[in-house]
Protein backbone atom coordinates (compact mmCIF):
# COMPACT_ATOMS: atom_id res chain seq x y z
CA UNK A 1 0.00 0.00 0.00
CA UNK A 2 1.08 3.57 -0.59
CA UNK A 3 1.26 6.11 2.21
CA UNK A 4 -1.93 7.74 0.94
CA UNK A 5 -3.91 4.51 0.72
CA UNK A 6 -2.67 3.53 4.18
CA UNK A 7 -3.89 6.84 5.60
CA UNK A 8 -7.40 6.22 4.31
CA UNK A 9 -7.37 2.57 5.43
CA UNK A 10 -7.13 3.46 9.12
CA UNK A 11 -10.09 2.55 11.36
CA UNK A 12 -11.17 6.21 11.40
CA UNK A 13 -11.77 8.96 8.88
CA UNK A 14 -8.70 10.87 7.72
CA UNK A 15 -7.83 14.38 8.85
CA UNK A 16 -6.14 16.24 5.99
CA UNK A 17 -4.45 19.49 7.02
CA UNK A 18 -2.99 22.33 4.95
CA UNK A 19 -0.40 25.03 5.56
CA UNK A 20 1.64 27.17 3.17
CA UNK A 21 5.33 26.43 2.68
CA UNK A 22 7.61 29.26 3.75
CA UNK A 23 5.02 30.88 5.98
CA UNK A 24 6.64 31.01 9.41
CA UNK A 25 8.72 28.11 10.71
CA UNK A 26 7.31 25.57 8.28
CA UNK A 27 9.21 22.59 9.67
CA UNK A 28 7.97 23.23 13.20
CA UNK A 29 4.45 23.89 11.93
CA UNK A 30 4.41 20.63 9.97
CA UNK A 31 5.68 18.70 12.97
CA UNK A 32 2.90 20.22 15.08
CA UNK A 33 0.27 19.01 12.61
CA UNK A 34 1.66 15.48 12.76
CA UNK A 35 1.86 15.57 16.55
CA UNK A 36 -1.74 16.79 16.68
CA UNK A 37 -2.95 13.78 14.71
CA UNK A 38 -3.10 14.82 11.05
CA UNK A 39 -3.30 11.79 8.78
CA UNK A 40 -2.36 13.59 5.53
CA UNK A 41 -0.47 16.86 5.09
CA UNK A 42 -1.06 19.26 2.22
CA UNK A 43 1.80 21.72 1.73
CA UNK A 44 0.91 24.80 -0.27
CA UNK A 45 3.33 26.07 -2.89
CA UNK A 46 3.25 29.89 -2.69
CA UNK A 47 2.19 31.63 -5.87
CA UNK A 48 1.61 35.24 -6.87
CA UNK A 49 -1.98 34.71 -8.06
CA UNK A 50 -3.71 32.08 -5.89
CA UNK A 51 -7.08 32.51 -7.57
CA UNK A 52 -8.94 29.76 -5.69
CA UNK A 53 -7.84 30.92 -2.26
CA UNK A 54 -9.46 33.29 0.19
CA UNK A 55 -7.85 36.09 2.22
CA UNK A 56 -6.10 33.86 4.78
CA UNK A 57 -4.21 31.75 2.26
CA UNK A 58 -3.62 34.72 -0.04
CA UNK A 59 -1.95 36.49 2.89
CA UNK A 60 0.11 33.37 3.63
CA UNK A 61 1.29 33.30 0.01
CA UNK A 62 2.36 36.94 0.26
CA UNK A 63 4.25 36.28 3.51
CA UNK A 64 5.96 33.21 2.05
CA UNK A 65 6.97 34.93 -1.18
CA UNK A 66 8.15 37.94 0.81
CA UNK A 67 10.41 35.60 2.77
CA UNK A 68 11.95 34.43 -0.51
CA UNK A 69 10.31 31.01 -0.73
CA UNK A 70 11.03 29.31 -4.05
CA UNK A 71 10.06 25.97 -5.56
CA UNK A 72 13.49 24.68 -4.57
CA UNK A 73 12.79 25.73 -0.97
CA UNK A 74 9.41 23.97 -1.02
CA UNK A 75 11.09 20.79 -2.21
CA UNK A 76 13.74 21.11 0.50
CA UNK A 77 11.02 21.46 3.13
CA UNK A 78 9.31 18.37 1.69
CA UNK A 79 12.53 16.37 1.66
CA UNK A 80 13.32 17.18 5.28
CA UNK A 81 9.74 16.45 6.31
CA UNK A 82 10.02 13.01 4.72
CA UNK A 83 13.22 12.33 6.64
CA UNK A 84 11.50 13.20 9.92
CA UNK A 85 8.18 11.52 9.11
CA UNK A 86 8.72 8.53 6.83
CA UNK A 87 5.12 7.29 7.03
CA UNK A 88 2.99 10.47 6.85
CA UNK A 89 1.59 11.24 3.38
CA UNK A 90 2.66 14.60 1.95
CA UNK A 91 0.77 16.32 -0.87
CA UNK A 92 1.92 19.45 -2.69
CA UNK A 93 -0.93 21.79 -3.54
CA UNK A 94 -0.68 24.80 -5.78
CA UNK A 95 -0.87 26.26 -9.26
CA UNK A 96 0.49 25.21 -12.62
CA UNK A 97 3.17 27.83 -13.23
CA UNK A 98 5.66 26.71 -10.53
CA UNK A 99 4.99 23.08 -11.41
CA UNK A 100 5.51 23.15 -15.17
CA UNK A 101 7.78 26.12 -15.89
CA UNK A 102 10.88 23.88 -15.87
CA UNK A 103 8.95 21.04 -17.47
CA UNK A 104 6.53 18.56 -15.88
CA UNK A 105 9.08 15.76 -15.93
CA UNK A 106 11.56 17.85 -13.94
CA UNK A 107 8.93 18.76 -11.35
CA UNK A 108 7.61 15.21 -11.02
CA UNK A 109 11.11 13.79 -10.64
CA UNK A 110 12.11 16.40 -8.06
CA UNK A 111 8.89 15.91 -6.09
CA UNK A 112 9.33 12.14 -6.09
CA UNK A 113 12.93 12.50 -4.92
CA UNK A 114 11.67 14.70 -2.07
CA UNK A 115 9.23 12.01 -0.95
CA UNK A 116 6.02 13.66 -2.14
CA UNK A 117 3.02 11.34 -2.44
CA UNK A 118 0.51 13.42 -4.35
CA UNK A 119 -0.01 16.71 -6.18
CA UNK A 120 -3.09 18.90 -6.40
CA UNK A 121 -2.83 21.44 -9.20
CA UNK A 122 -5.75 23.82 -8.90
CA UNK A 123 -5.69 25.37 -12.35
CA UNK A 124 -4.96 22.44 -14.68
CA UNK A 125 -8.38 20.98 -15.57
CA UNK A 126 -8.81 17.27 -16.35
CA UNK A 127 -9.14 18.16 -20.03
CA UNK A 128 -5.51 19.33 -19.94
CA UNK A 129 -4.15 16.33 -18.06
CA UNK A 130 -1.25 15.99 -20.51
CA UNK A 131 0.29 19.15 -19.04
CA UNK A 132 1.30 17.35 -15.84
CA UNK A 133 -0.59 14.10 -15.20
CA UNK A 134 1.52 11.65 -17.23
CA UNK A 135 4.75 12.92 -15.64
CA UNK A 136 3.31 12.56 -12.14
CA UNK A 137 2.01 9.06 -12.76
CA UNK A 138 5.33 7.98 -14.31
CA UNK A 139 7.09 9.20 -11.16
CA UNK A 140 4.70 7.32 -8.86
CA UNK A 141 2.96 10.47 -7.63
CA UNK A 142 -0.83 10.59 -7.33
CA UNK A 143 -2.54 13.34 -9.35
CA UNK A 144 -5.33 14.34 -6.95
CA UNK A 145 -8.31 15.92 -8.65
CA UNK A 146 -10.95 18.35 -7.45
CA UNK A 147 -14.71 17.90 -7.78
CA UNK A 148 -17.07 20.77 -7.03
CA UNK A 149 -20.81 21.35 -6.64
CA UNK A 150 -20.89 22.16 -10.36
CA UNK A 151 -19.22 18.90 -11.45
CA UNK A 152 -22.18 17.19 -13.09
CA UNK A 153 -22.67 13.57 -14.08
CA UNK A 154 -21.46 14.25 -17.61
CA UNK A 155 -18.10 15.67 -16.51
CA UNK A 156 -17.40 13.56 -13.43
CA UNK A 157 -15.94 10.58 -15.38
CA UNK A 158 -13.35 12.91 -16.92
CA UNK A 159 -12.44 14.26 -13.48
CA UNK A 160 -11.97 10.72 -12.19
CA UNK A 161 -10.01 9.43 -15.20
CA UNK A 162 -6.34 9.30 -14.21
CA UNK A 163 -7.01 10.56 -10.70
CA UNK A 164 -5.41 8.81 -7.75
CA UNK A 165 -4.85 9.05 -4.00
CA UNK A 166 -8.19 10.57 -3.10
CA UNK A 167 -10.86 12.77 -4.62
CA UNK A 168 -10.98 16.25 -3.08
CA UNK A 169 -14.54 17.52 -2.95
CA UNK A 170 -14.62 21.32 -2.86
CA UNK A 171 -17.87 21.77 -0.99
CA UNK A 172 -18.58 25.37 -2.01
CA UNK A 173 -18.51 27.11 -5.38
CA UNK A 174 -16.12 29.81 -4.22
CA UNK A 175 -12.77 30.51 -2.62
CA UNK A 176 -11.23 28.88 0.43
CA UNK A 177 -12.13 29.82 3.95
CA UNK A 178 -15.05 32.18 3.31
CA UNK A 179 -18.15 30.03 3.67
CA UNK A 180 -19.31 26.53 4.46
CA UNK A 181 -21.78 24.43 2.53
CA UNK A 182 -24.95 23.17 4.17
CA UNK A 183 -24.37 19.71 5.60
CA UNK A 184 -27.29 18.27 3.62
CA UNK A 185 -25.65 19.31 0.36
CA UNK A 186 -22.36 17.73 1.46
CA UNK A 187 -24.14 14.49 2.37
CA UNK A 188 -25.82 14.32 -1.03
CA UNK A 189 -22.64 15.17 -2.95
CA UNK A 190 -20.52 12.59 -1.13
CA UNK A 191 -23.10 9.87 -1.80
CA UNK A 192 -23.07 10.77 -5.49
CA UNK A 193 -19.27 10.80 -5.70
CA UNK A 194 -18.78 7.56 -3.79
CA UNK A 195 -21.23 5.85 -6.15
CA UNK A 196 -18.96 6.84 -9.04
CA UNK A 197 -15.49 5.97 -7.67
CA UNK A 198 -13.60 3.69 -5.33
CA UNK A 199 -11.25 6.53 -4.44
CA UNK A 200 -11.62 7.95 -0.92
CA UNK A 201 -13.58 11.21 -0.90
CA UNK A 202 -12.24 14.04 1.28
CA UNK A 203 -14.30 17.20 1.79
CA UNK A 204 -12.82 20.65 2.25
CA UNK A 205 -13.32 24.42 1.86
CA UNK A 206 -14.93 26.21 4.77
CA UNK A 207 -14.26 23.56 7.45
CA UNK A 208 -13.08 25.41 10.55
CA UNK A 209 -14.31 23.73 13.73
CA UNK A 210 -14.27 20.25 15.30
CA UNK A 211 -18.07 20.23 15.14
CA UNK A 212 -18.09 20.86 11.39
CA UNK A 213 -15.38 18.26 10.87
CA UNK A 214 -17.29 15.65 12.88
CA UNK A 215 -20.46 16.16 10.84
CA UNK A 216 -18.57 15.70 7.57
CA UNK A 217 -16.69 12.67 8.91
CA UNK A 218 -19.99 10.84 9.29
CA UNK A 219 -20.33 10.65 5.50
CA UNK A 220 -16.90 11.31 3.93
CA UNK A 221 -13.63 9.39 4.04
CA UNK A 222 -11.64 12.47 4.98
CA UNK A 223 -11.98 16.08 6.12
CA UNK A 224 -9.69 18.85 4.84
CA UNK A 225 -8.90 21.87 7.04
CA UNK A 226 -6.73 24.69 5.72
CA UNK A 227 -7.66 28.32 6.27
CA UNK A 228 -8.30 27.93 10.00
CA UNK A 229 -4.77 26.56 10.42
CA UNK A 230 -3.18 29.11 8.12
CA UNK A 231 -4.81 31.89 10.13
CA UNK A 232 -3.09 30.59 13.27
CA UNK A 233 0.29 30.84 11.55
CA UNK A 234 -0.44 34.42 10.54
CA UNK A 235 -1.69 35.36 13.98
CA UNK A 236 0.89 33.67 16.19
CA UNK A 237 4.09 33.60 14.12
CA UNK A 238 6.86 31.72 15.89
CA UNK A 239 4.40 30.56 18.54
CA UNK A 240 2.10 28.99 15.92
CA UNK A 241 3.15 25.34 16.47
CA UNK A 242 1.49 25.18 19.89
CA UNK A 243 -1.76 26.56 18.49
CA UNK A 244 -1.63 24.32 15.41
CA UNK A 245 -1.11 21.27 17.58
CA UNK A 246 -4.06 22.18 19.79
CA UNK A 247 -6.54 22.76 16.95
CA UNK A 248 -5.34 19.71 15.01
CA UNK A 249 -5.76 17.53 18.09
CA UNK A 250 -9.32 18.80 18.61
CA UNK A 251 -10.17 18.18 14.95
CA UNK A 252 -8.65 14.70 15.00
CA UNK A 253 -10.53 13.75 18.17
CA UNK A 254 -13.83 14.99 16.73
CA UNK A 255 -13.34 13.11 13.47
CA UNK A 256 -12.32 9.86 15.16
CA UNK A 257 -15.25 9.99 17.55
CA UNK A 258 -17.72 10.75 14.76
CA UNK A 259 -16.33 8.09 12.45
Amino acid sequence: MTRLSSAFAKPHRALVTFITAGDGDTAANLDALVEGGADVIELGMPFTDPMADGPAIQAANIRALGAGTTTAEVLRIAREFRQRHPDVPLVLMGYANPMVRRGPEWFASAAAEAGVDGVICVDIPPEEDDALGPALRAAGIAPIRLATPTTDAARLPQVLEGSAGFLYYVSVAGITGKQQAAQASIDEAVRRLKAATNLPVAVGFGVRTPEQAAAIAKVADGVVVGSALVELVGEHGKDAPEHLRKLTSALAEAIRTAG
